[in-house]
């Protein structure tokens, strides 16, 4: 899973996420690429399920990156306590993304089998993606 090697704060507050994303939202290194239409969370297991799924259509075609990387850690009580006791410890890392920004790029494909990847690595993600192609 991916993670961060070290936070400079164990614990975060959660935030907003407000207006349209201004860094990574153009591509930079590939030709064709997956970009958000809507705000939301994205955990290093769906960044992860999503990166798998392309790497296995693609076989050995192609190069790919991931433009995401989640480093918010996120925080959750352990079942069945009660109310108080401070905040909860923290339990998987999430990466926020704001509509515009980039998630993956693909190169040295076609753009039919980069469309074709990129649909199958959007139903692994809980925002809606844009085929960028």
């Amino acid at each position: 899973m991916l993670q961060p090697k070290k936070i400079k704060y164990r614990k975060s507050q959660r935030g907003v996420l407000k207006g349209i994303a201004t860094r990574g939202s153009e591509i930079a290194f590939g030709d064709y690429a997956v970009k958000t239409v809507e705000p939301g969370f994205l955990t290093s297991r769906q960044i992860e399920a999503a990166r798998r799924s392309i790497i296995r259509f693609l076989k050995k075609w192609g190069k790919l990156w991931i433009r995401v990387f989640p480093d918010r850690p996120y925080t959750k009580k352990a079942l069945e306590v009660p109310m108080g006791w401070g905040k909860g410890s923290p339990e998987m890392y999430r990466a926020p993304v704001r509509p515009g920004r980039i998630l993956f790029e693909m190169s040295w494909v076609s753009p039919e089998v980069a469309r074709e990847a990129f649909e199958l690595a959007s139903h692994k993600l809980p925002v809606k993606t844009k085929i960028l192609v």
